[in-house]
């Protein structure tokens, strides 16, 4: 019965060292995850903003196009 006993002691003492480095390393690898998850943010808002001032230039010349081919088209037909 001694034997038993000293054996479930053993095996709650591994069991607990293996909880606390499998604690550790989890916590590291969600900082890791965390930082890197704010650089792909970063850089996704980055590349958003970048679309949107495209979209918004192109549209700009898009509609000066054709404002002014409206008007030409006015010109021609008076």
């Amino acid at each position: 019965m001694h034997g038993v006993d000293v054996q479930r002691a053993e095996l709650r003492e591994l069991n607990e060292l293996n909880y606390a480095r499998f604690d550790a390393r989890f916590n590291e690898l969600r900082h890791d995850m965390q930082a890197g998850f704010a650089q792909l943010e970063s850089r996704i808002e980055a590349k958003i903003e970048q679309r949107t001032a495209d979209l918004m230039k192109w549209s700009f010349v898009f509609w000066v196009g054709a404002v002014g081919a409206i008007a030409v088209l006015a010109g021609v037909l008076r």
